[in-house]
């Protein structure tokens, strides 16, 4: 039965970990292999196949993982980042620095992907660390929570954007009604998890080489200004790309080059440009030591790349396996309210896969038919498929992989804080979708 494969690879793959100590990126290749194995893919095929996986992931995720974690070098190391948080801190105080981070998460999360807004709040986040002495993940984990909230509930993220064009729902609407869910659900969660008991004895530390050690003074850090305007570059780039788009369309005049300044690889690679030289010639640093920062962030960066390509290529091979398909065999028949099968449908493929995108697509593609005559607003399919996709995020996936490391936590800790996490808030986004669609019955819309 497929669903075992997935299950024993998930205990094989925590014992190698937890119990033989073995590295990530090992064992994830080992479990992968031995999975290949099991499903019958030839073993001819299956060095591809890995091969395929990983490229696939670290394509989507070393250009911005790479860029963002330079610019966050850069900042720390020039005292940039040091200014925005001693900011932040200031103005909120270390009893609101949770609400800061959240507040600042959902604001640039809703735009931008997990991967590109972790990677630019983070510096920011490790800083509050060490000036407030408080946990790793009391100030960490809010901001994962929101940005992960954002990303997975709501457009022009790429799968509630896909989904929305199979069920034919308007882009708009379901930015609208999904803003109703994600606020609070994603404020709540953020600001619960890191209060309870089994996150709070969690005490990791900030991982070697992503931000610097130096404390510096008033007078040697650059402006505020300067230091806000790099860190919110990027920002303005991708979202300005992404509200011209749904303002003009994807092929108004001018919109190409658009597209491509707001790209999260582009827009982070002149962010890099303009970092480099606004915290370096422009206030007498040397090009030497602005380039040996960005050399320190790769070199910290290389391990944690390595472990989420080995997450892809475990993930590829699971859908390479069939899994997908007999799961979508397996919910044919199911005669239950669209809503929650859609659901169901996406929540059982994200445990299976890890991959979100395929949860998505294949739950959309079951449910899709289910709406016609329904009666339920296809924005609200829409976001139920999105909500189910977020569920029960584990070693299948490889953004798992990267908010382990980032967060310097064991695997079984990673589980308790990110799984439980994921899955809370597809559950409470479940909820939300029914509420919604009572509401709007109510209201007769």
């Amino acid at each position: 039965m497929p669903l075992l494969v997935v299950a024993l690879s998930v205990v094989a793959l925590l014992f190698l970990m937890t119990r033989l100590k073995l590295n990530g990126f090992i064992a994830l290749l080992l479990v992968a292999v031995a999975v290949a194995v099991v499903q019958g893919i030839a073993l001819e095929e299956i060095p591809e196949v890995l091969a395929d996986g990983v490229g696939g992931q670290i394509g989507d995720t070393m250009l911005v993982v790479g860029l963002g974690a330079m610019v966050g070098r850069v900042m720390g190391d020039s005292g940039a980042a040091q200014r925005i948080a001693m900011r932040m801190a200031d103005r909120f105080g270390d009893r609101w620095v949770q609400v800061a981070m959240v507040v600042t998460a959902m604001l640039i999360g809703v735009t931008m992907f997990y991967e590109v807004a972790f990677v630019i709040i983070v510096p920011v986040a490790f800083t509050l660390v060490r000036m407030t002495g408080k946990n790793l993940l009391w100030i960490g984990l809010p901001m994962s929570i929101a940005l992960s909230t954002m990303h997975s509930f709501l457009p022009p993220h790429p799968g509630p954007t896909a989904v929305a064009a199979m069920f034919d729902a308007s882009i708009g609407k379901t930015l609208f009604y999904g803003l109703f869910i994600a606020v609070p659900a994603g404020a709540f969660v953020a600001l619960l998890w890191p209060r309870l008991a089994f996150v709070r004895k969690m005490n990791p530390s900030i991982p070697t080489g992503l931000v610097s050690d130096r404390s510096f003074t008033d007078e040697e850090m650059p402006g505020m200004g300067w230091a806000l305007s790099v860190a919110l570059f990027p920002v303005v780039l991708i979202a300005g790309a992404s509200v011209a788009e749904m303002a003009a369309g994807e092929h108004a005049p001018g919109m190409a080059f658009v597209a491509f300044v707001g790209s999260a690889p582009i827009a982070l690679l002149l962010t890099l440009v303009l970092a480099v030289w606004a915290f370096g010639p422009r206030i007498g640093r040397p090009l030497g030591e602005v380039a040996a920062s960005c050399n320190d962030a790769a070199k910290a960066m290389a391990m944690i790349l390595l472990v989420i390509g080995a997450g892809g290529a475990f993930k590829n091979v699971l859908v390479e396996g069939g899994i997908a398909d007999y799961i979508k065999d397996l919910t044919d028949g199911w005669s239950i309210s669209p809503i929650l099968l859609a659901w169901l449908i996406a929540a059982i493929l994200r445990i299976a896969l890890g991959s979100a995108t395929v949860a998505v697509t294949t739950a959309a593609g079951i449910a899709v038919p289910l709406v016609a005559g329904s009666g339920i607003h296809p924005e609200l399919m829409v976001l139920a498929v999105s909500c189910g996709s977020i569920a029960f995020s584990h070693v299948n996936d490889p953004g798992f992989w990267m908010f382990k490391e980032y967060f310097n936590l064991s695997v079984l800790d990673a589980i308790k804080a990110r799984t439980t996490y994921t899955t809370v808030l597809a559950v409470l986004g479940l909820g939300g979708v029914f509420a919604l669609q009572a509401a709007l019955d109510a209201l007769g819309v």
